[in-house]
This record gives structure tokens, sequence and C-alpha cells, in this order.
């Protein structure tokens, strides 16, 4: 029972090799390089690293990102529904569809809430 994992054992040991082996090639070429300030300042996407390390963001950035998220996630639960939708209405007949229109009702009523209360304006 034992040889079944070998296979497991051995790309464990070369992952490991070969992890360790390119760490050490790098500490290896890492230390002919020279140093300098240039060199050793932190690396900001080609921008000059100025300012604060945690910038202030409007409260209104995060509120988009979060309805971005809770709308994402809603209907990525559709799509488990869309997959069994055939088969199960064999079973339920439509009630699995009123089902889903209720749930896409009730994320279009907060869509719409969120709309109007003016969370996806950027200008104010």
């Amino acid at each position: 029972m034992l040889e079944n994992y070998l296979p497991v054992l051995l790309q464990i040991l070369i992952a490991a090799g070969f992890a360790g082996g390119t760490l050490a090639a790098s500490v290896l070429a890492g230390k002919a390089a020279r140093r300098n300030a240039v060199k050793d300042s932190a690396y900001e996407c080609g921008m000059l690293p100025l300012g604060g390390a945690q910038p202030r963001f409007s409260v209104k950035f995060y509120i988009v990102a979060m309805l971005f998220v809770l709308f994402d996630i809603e209907v990525v639960f559709l799509y488990p529904w869309a997959v069994i939708f055939r088969d199960q209405i064999a079973v339920f007949g439509l009630g699995i569809a009123w089902a889903a229109l209720g749930f896409i009702g009730i994320l279009g009523v907060a869509f719409v809430y969120a709309w109007r209360k003016g969370a996806l304006d950027w200008k104010h």
C-alpha cells in the first residue's frame, strides 16, 4: 500500500528541491549585484514613494466596493440554480422559477434603493 504514496512523495521532494534551489540561486545571484540607494528603495509601480503609507480614501469608495461584492455574490447564487433548473422543474414545477424570480426581484429592489440613495453616484 505504501507504493501508492510514492508518486506523492516524489512530487513533494521535487517541489521542495525546486523551491530550495531557486531560493539558493536568487541568494547567490543577488549577492553579485551592487547595492545603491535606488535599488534599495521601495518600488511603487514607477511612482516615487512620497507621502504617507496609508492614504485616506473616501467612504464612497468602500460603499461602492461593498455593493459590488453584495450584488456579485447574489448573482453567483443564480449559477447553481441555473445548472439544476431542468432537473428540478420536473420535481417542483414552476415553483423553482417563482423562487428565482422572487430572488431577482429582491435584488432589483435593493439595486433601485441603492441607486435612489445615490450610493452609485461617484460625484458626491
